[in-house]
């Protein structure tokens, strides 16, 4: 396949800001009185934050009322936000600006995808904003991966087809969210967890490995579109 555009996640892919992620939930399942496994990690990623929410309160066995759970997510967000507002471009993942440099410069359209609503500050403390021409969040589509809608809200923002998009993601539910909107998945991280990947990469700095995997990019033609964010 030569792709004209690629997706990608954030956390995990382009940044690693999902041990953040975790340890500000950990704080939360603590406050309710129970604690939050090393395995659970697997389970918030990629997931909106009303979504992870429920996922811990249901690992958790507890139940709340709306406005409790309001006050956790966003008690949580605060939390993460102070843990990343320090946030520099030494924090990118191995080979992550070199791989979006290399494909802008092949002419290929760029977007994020990602469920969190933090991306667009992220993306400025890493000072990559400009390396995308279309940013979807969890503040433009509500609808949480593995829903395809924010994949599906980026290829339409590129202007390409979804059959012409590779999509770069770190979660299980993420994979399936790109292969759902018809799309071809490249994981990053295991090949033992993420076997729903059409190929699985270590990082972005081993993006050049996916030529044996039959999977290459090259430039789309028309014009890209304005970039879209919170």
């Amino acid at each position: 396949m030569t792709a004209h555009a690629a997706l990608f996640d954030l956390d995990g892919v382009i940044v690693d800001t999902a041990v953040h992620h975790f340890a500000a939930w950990r704080e939360t399942a603590a406050e309710l009185g129970f604690t939050l496994a090393d395995r659970d990690e697997e389970l918030l990623k990629g997931v909106g934050r009303m979504d992870a929410l429920r996922i811990v309160l249901e690992i958790g066995g507890v139940e709340v009322d709306d406005a409790t759970a309001e006050r956790l997510a966003a008690e949580k967000n605060a939390r993460y936000v102070e843990a990343i507002a320090s946030i520099t471009p030494a924090d990118m993942l191995p080979g992550a600006r070199d791989c979006l440099e290399a494909l802008r410069a092949q002419g290929v359209r760029t977007a994020l995808g990602s469920a969190s609503r933090n991306a667009p500050m992220i993306l400025d403390g890493l000072g990559i904003r400009d390396l995308f021409d279309a940013v979807i969040d969890g503040s433009v589509v509500t609808e949480a991966k593995p829903h395809p809608r924010v994949f599906l809200a980026g290829a339409e923002a590129l202007g390409v087809a979804p059959a012409d998009c590779v999509v770069f993601e770190d979660a299980i539910a993420g994979v399936r969210a790109a292969k759902a909107g018809g799309m071809l998945a490249v994981g990053i991280g295991d090949p033992a967890v993420l076997t729903e990947a059409d190929a699985v990469i270590p990082g972005l700095h081993a993006v050049d490995a996916l030529a044996s995997h039959g999977i290459t990019f090259a430039g789309a033609p028309a014009p890209a579109t304005e970039e879209i964010s919170a």
